[in-house]
């Protein structure tokens, strides 16, 4: 510390008392807009500016990466699987924690973060390495080879005989001779090698030498063995390459196995891509078509990589009862002054029309009266709106000694249920990627008047010369 930091600044840290603040708060998992702020924080001045780090970077990365998830999820449709790929590409370990957090939040199904899993209960998924397939030269080197049936009842004694044999099979069926007659058979080791020990869940990275001449005719050969045995394998990831011409044509080649081979669902095996893929891949694979059923997603997702930082700011709007604001030429760094209550208006076909703040004292916006909105610095910029619904958005998450009823803090699942509620509830355009129509967030009558005065009355007068 500075030489220059007196003893007494840390002895008041020890003694810093949280009793007499109230912290109300937008509920996590809630769409949020520009300007309406997502916590209020009321309490002594001091006690109160001591907390705005530890809140900026508490709900910073993990509003910006759950908006991300959420992003990629609408890009690729509630249909396909999204698996969070991101901790080695994660800034540090606990923002790797925070991300699959935050991306299961916002919609993603499951993390390849075992840490993750163990904490917040989230679905864990995975593959194997391409260094583990590389890692084996030769079928000799399996040393155990004997599996038991799925049912417990039998033991196959050789396993890899087995394979070997499912091989070859499938090297004599007319529509895949051509491309199934010639395989890596150090690939189809390790194959052989991760079935043995994970036969329940058994999943391949097929691309280590060549996707369509070894890698998925080397699974389908351990898939069709296993399958033999009474175990149901769980399909392939594509890491590189033309993702949709490979999604394609494993999909072919899986139902080709199982109409000749008579082998039940083989065709509908599932398909993972991973490869960098952001929110443009998604919208590329989408418009060309593909078979892929999941997709994993790592760098883009977690770094943010079309926008690394959220810009939240922690501001003072009222002390001792009386409303402040901070006044700038940039009239987005313009504050809205005094202690506010926010309100989501629902209109008739059921998505949210508007935010509207109101001074605290406001009596709140009601079902069926039309109200006047206004854009709080725009004086044109104004609308009537009738309410079909009004949702209040803060809720009292710390109570501290005010008496209050505290809200319990919700579930990562609470959380993440809100967040597609949430999102299902928002008109279509304002979600789009490309140009969408602004969602309004507007400021009642009383406080516009009063937003306007106090500007006036704190900005100092000019004087020309």
């Amino acid at each position: 510390m500075p030489s220059n930091a007196e003893e007494e600044f840390f002895e008041c840290l020890k003694k810093l008392d949280c009793s007499d603040v109230v912290i109300h708060a937008i509920p996590e998992g809630s769409v949020v807009f520009p300007r309406v702020p997502l916590m209020r924080i009321e309490g002594p001045l001091w006690v109160a500016q001591m907390l705005e780090t530890t809140f900026l970077t508490l709900v910073n990365y993990a509003s910006l990466v759950a908006t991300n998830a959420a992003r990629h999820r609408l890009v690729s449709g509630s249909s396909k699987m999204l698996l969070e790929f991101g901790l080695r590409r994660a800034q540090g370990p606990d923002g790797g924690i925070s991300a699959s957090k935050y991306c299961y939040l916002g919609g993603f199904d499951a993390t390849s973060n075992l840490e993750a899993g163990r904490l917040f209960n989230i679905p864990v998924r995975g593959t194997h390495s391409h260094a583990f397939v590389s890692s084996y030269m030769s079928l000799d080197e399996i040393v155990g080879r004997s599996l038991v049936f799925a049912d417990k009842k039998k033991v196959c004694e050789d396993f890899v005989g087995m394979v070997q044999h499912s091989l070859s099979k499938l090297q004599g069926i007319e529509a895949l001779r051509a491309v199934f007659s010639e395989t890596n058979q150090s690939e189809l080791a390790a194959f052989s090698s991760y079935a043995l020990a994970f036969p329940t869940e058994f999943l391949a990275l097929v691309d280590t030498y060549d996707v369509m001449r070894s890698g998925i005719p080397n699974f389908c050969a351990v898939a069709v063995a296993l399958h033999n045995l009474g175990y149901k394998p769980r399909g392939i990831r594509l890491d590189s390459g033309d993702l949709s011409y490979f999604s394609i044509q494993a999909r072919k080649f899986f139902c080709t196995v199982e109409n000749e081979l008579g082998v039940p669902s083989f065709g509908k095996m599932t398909i993972i891509a991973s490869n960098d893929i952001n929110e443009d891949t998604l919208d590329a694979l989408n418009k060309q078509g593909h078979e892929i059923d999941a997709f994993g997603i790592g760098t883009h997702l977690v770094t943010c990589y079309m926008q690394p930082a959220l810009g939240c700011v922690y501001k003072l709007v009222e002390v001792n009862s009386h409303p402040r604001i901070k006044i700038s030429e940039d009239v987005s760094k313009v504050t809205i002054p005094c202690k506010k209550q926010c309100y989501r208006i629902y209109g008739k076909e059921g998505y949210a029309l508007v935010d509207l703040m109101t001074g605290e004292s406001e009596a709140p916006p009601k079902m069926g009266e039309r109200i006047l909105c206004r854009h709080p610095f725009n004086e044109s910029k104004r609308a009537y709106v009738n309410p079909q619904r009004v949702e209040s958005l803060y809720k009292c998450y710390w109570a501290g000694n005010s008496g209050l009823t505290q809200e319990p803090l919700p579930s990562l699942e609470e959380s993440r249920q809100r967040c597609q509620k949430q999102l299902a509830a928002m008109r279509p355009d304002h979600m789009r990627g490309l140009n969408p129509t602004p969602y309004k967030v507007s400021v009642s009558g009383k406080l516009y008047d009063f937003i306007h005065f106090l500007w006036l009355n704190e900005a100092p007068v000019g004087e020309l010369l």
